[in-house]
This record gives C-alpha cells, sequence and structure tokens, in this order.
C-alpha cells in the first residue's frame, strides 16, 4: 500500500466515543472531495447512528480524508469533530488507503461521504464485529428519491452483493491487520477497488475458516450521479465496463463519471 508520510491534523475535539489515546474498537474513514454540499449531514448521520456505541462503552473514531478538495470540505469535518488527513492525488482508492493509513481502530469502517447510516444499520454493525468468524463484510443499499434506473441498479447490485459477498464502497468493513495484510485497496484501479477488495477478503477469509458478512439493514446513500448524469451517459458506462472491466477501471478517463468533479 502507498501511502504518503502522515500529516499533522487540525486540533479538533474527539469525537464522542473516543478516548484519546486509547485504541478504539472501529475507526471509521470517509474519502471526500468537493463534499461541503452532503458532508455535514453524513458526518451528523455517523455520530447519531453511533450514539448506542457510546452507551455501552465501544470506542470508534472518525477519520475525514481530503481528496484535494478546493471547498470548506476538510473546515466542515474538523469541525463536525472528524481528524482531518489529507490525499493530493485525486483517487479513491489513494484516499481510503491514506485514512486507513492513519487509523488506530481494530475494525476499519469505510462510508463515502454522501452516504447517511442509521442507528439500526450501526447496531446490526455492532452486533456482527462481536462475531469472532467474522473477517468483513458490507451492507444493502439504498439511493433516495424515486429514480426507475437507481431502483433497477440497487436492486441488481444487491442481489449480486448478497449472492457473492462484495461489499460497496460506500460502506465496507473488515479487521484493521486483515487490510494491512492485504496491502488495503489497488491504487492502480479508479473504480471498482472495493470489489477488488472484497474478493481477496474473502479469499483469506476461507484460508482462516472465516466469513464475509452483508448486513439486512440497508445504507441510505445520495442518487446525486443520476441526477448530474442522464441515463444514456450512466448506461454507456456500464456497458462500456462489462466488456472491458480491467481496462476501464484503470483509466481515470474513462471513469469520469468519479472524477470529473460534477457536484
Amino acid at each position: 500500500m502507498n501511502v504518503p508520510p502522515p500529516t499533522t491534523p487540525p486540533e479538533v475535539t474527539p469525537p464522542a466515543g473516543s478516548r484519546p489515546g486509547a485504541e478504539p474498537w472501529l475507526s471509521v474513514v470517509v474519502p471526500a472531495y468537493n463534499e461541503e454540499k452532503l458532508l455535514p449531514r453524513s458526518l451528523r448521520a455517523i455520530r447519531e447512528s453511533l450514539a448506542g456505541w457510546t452507551e455501552t462503552g465501544r470506542t470508534w473514531e472518525l477519520i475525514l480524508c481530503d481528496n484535494a478538495s478546493t471547498d470548506a470540505t476538510a473546515s466542515l469535518a474538523a469541525e463536525a469533530g472528524a481528524r482531518v488527513v489529507f490525499e493530493p492525488i485525486r483517487q479513491i482508492a489513494r484516499a481510503r488507503n491514506r485514512g486507513a493509513a492513519e487509523a488506530r481502530g481494530h475494525w476499519l469502517l469505510f462510508i463515502d461521504a454522501d452516504s447517511f447510516p442509521s442507528r439500526e444499520l450501526m447496531t446490526e454493525l455492532g452486533e456482527t464485529l462481536q462475531q469472532p468468524d467474522v473477517l468483513g463484510g458490507g451492507a444493502l443499499v439504498e439511493l433516495e428519491g424515486n429514480h426507475g434506473l437507481g431502483l433497477f441498479l440497487t436492486r441488481f447490485w444487491n442481489n449480486v452483493s448478497r449472492l457473492t459477498r462484495w461489499a460497496p464502497g460506500s460502506f465496507l468493513f473488515c479487521r484493521a491487520a486483515a487490510f494491512r495484510e492485504l496491502g488495503g485497496f489497488d491504487e492502480s484501479l479508479f473504480v471498482s477497488e472495493e470489489l477488488d477488495l472484497s474478493r481477496r477478503l474473502k479469499r483469506l477469509a476461507r484460508r482462516r475458516g472465516q466469513r464475509m458478512v452483508i448486513l439486512r439493514q440497508p445504507l441510505l446513500t445520495s442518487a446525486r450521479k443520476l441526477d448530474l448524469y442522464g441515463p444514456r451517459e450512466l448506461l454507456r458506462f456500464c456497458l462500456r465496463y462489462l466488456r472491458r472491466p480491467g481496462e476501464t477501471a484503470r483509466s481515470r478517463d474513462l471513469c469520469h463519471i468519479w472524477y470529473d468533479g460534477r457536484r
């Protein structure tokens, strides 16, 4: 895993549920690029959904990796009590790896900055992480709004996720030691790095007699890509990816839906 030297984050108040100097049970890592519109709501949802953990004494920390934002992403995250680190090269895999490199928790949870976990989802996660045979996993996905194409795509993805035990990038958790043993996310990929890591985690779990889990409670996430890009453009990308997945995933230009900066 290629990770730049650690940065010095802004001085912020530790999140509720954390203890300075103590190793938390869970590190929540949020990669973010120009997310000032949705980030406050996302971080608020994360904190509120983990309130039950605080009540039971389970510790956690919140890390935001600012991936070369040009807006108020970093300052909003610091104001919300997140520990902010920086990754100057615009790439989702690099941002997630940078956040994980700074994490101190026994478990890692990657949540996207346009997603909003519920208390029910985090309660199920907490119960799952107590099972010694679990190595990692993810959650089902539910899109905001009433988009016909979005409903079709999420139903399709959720069925694939249940069948394969692949986790979505918007909600992927695993043991920190396993993540580091596998070298983290593949930084040659501009998309689908979560699928690649899910497959490697599955192989490691089989070797260890453990398993991957897809939680029953869904993660609510923004449908903004459906608003910003038309159905034709989205379907064109999907067809290109299905025909040439490796070539597409390794090309920033072909993955412009994630990297052209539209918000």
